[in-house]
């Protein structure tokens, strides 16, 4: 029986939610970090050298951020509607709200916000987060969420991802999460190597992990695609409305990144074959390889100093011994004649 104003006391209150995934906030706050950090030490960089170490600062910075933002992300495929629902379990009572669904590779996350938010008596603004990542198990994850009582929209979203649900959608989402990630981790490992070798003079190798950096990244996405759509979907009825899914920003996010890497990558091996003197200045490495202009305050030879050729280098004068020999002793015993090596 509801009491105080058709309140049922099992109910917990809803527990506050934070505007942004946690893995993501510190992801974001990392590359951010690192990035001012780059921006600080900027002006000590003179000349264009300046203008071409921030476009690879901050390009490779990017990509970085985004394998590791998409790999935790919740945003695969979402899904919104508004409508008109039952909110609890034995109690008649309807509410107007709004009702979100977003799939990641890791599980599942359910929005519920009334519209307006206070109705029933109550605030009405859940964020409810499910997992199947290696650990976790998601029957149990459900299993609590209907000991608390959860509203149920909430619950009839979650059990449609349940392994017993006859929708197929646990199997179907975690086995493309599981290779989607297996392809995303490899992805930011070909970055770390496309870090490192561009900073040697290997540009060729770099190019060609920054290549593999974007292959991979869309390898992820054609997992994650082909197992998602081998079953037909699974209509979700919530009161008067039917939610639909797609695509979300974390997958065209990905397949832009992706893509960049791999024109990136091309860029690179064209360029390196076409103009590889130019692409060593780019990178500030013609000191190493070329040795054909001196040291230069203005094109930021403080921090790659320039050396000369061997062409411009004085000739040595090679002299051979027994003359260089014979000369000094007569110069020592005739001083006053001037042909003394005849």
């Amino acid at each position: 029986m509801a009491v105080f104003g058709h309140v049922f006391p099992f109910y917990a209150d809803p527990k506050p939610t934070f505007p942004m995934d946690t893995a993501l906030a510190v992801i974001i706050t990392i590359f951010l970090t690192a990035l001012v950090t780059f921006i600080i030490i900027l002006p000590g960089i003179r000349g264009k050298t300046r203008l071409f170490w921030l476009l690879r600062v901050v390009t490779s910075l990017f990509i970085g951020a985004v394998i590791l933002a998409v790999i935790f992300s919740s945003e695969w495929s979402v899904g919104q509607v508004s409508t008109n629902t039952t909110y609890k379990a034995f109690s008649p009572e309807w509410i107007s709200a709004d009702i979100g669904l977003q799939v990641g590779l890791g599980g599942i996350n359910i929005t519920l916000t009334g519209t307006p938010v206070q109705q029933l008596n109550e605030t009405i603004n859940y964020n409810e987060k499910f997992t199947w990542r290696l650990g976790e198990n998601y029957a149990e994850e459900y299993a609590k969420a209907l000991e608390r009582g959860l509203p149920d929209p909430v619950l009839y979203l979650a059990e449609k991802f349940t392994p017993r649900s006859p929708c197929g959608l646990y199997h179907r989402y975690r086995l493309a999460g599981h290779y989607a990630s297996a392809m995303l981790w490899v992805a930011f490992l070909c970055w770390l190597l496309t870090n490192v070798m561009l900073s040697m003079p290997v540009l060729i190798y770099g190019g060609h992990m920054l290549l593999a950096t974007g292959i991979f990244q869309l390898l992820a996405l054609l997992f994650f695609s082909t197992v998602t759509s081998l079953t037909p979907p699974c209509p979700m009825h919530l009161g008067t409305a039917v939610l639909h899914t797609h695509h979300g920003p974390a997958f065209w996010i990905t397949l832009t990144t992706g893509l960049l890497c791999v024109l990136l990558g091309l860029v690179m091996a064209v360029a390196h074959r076409m103009q590889p003197h130019r692409l060593k200045v780019f990178f500030n490495q013609s000191a190493e390889e070329d040795h054909m202009l001196e040291w230069s305050p203005e094109e930021g030879g403080l921090l790659s100093p320039r050396y000369r050729s061997m062409a411009e280098s004085p000739e040595p004068q090679d002299i051979p011994l027994s003359e260089a020999s014979s000369e000094a002793c007569c110069k020592e015993e005739h001083p006053g004649e001037t042909n003394c090596a005849l």
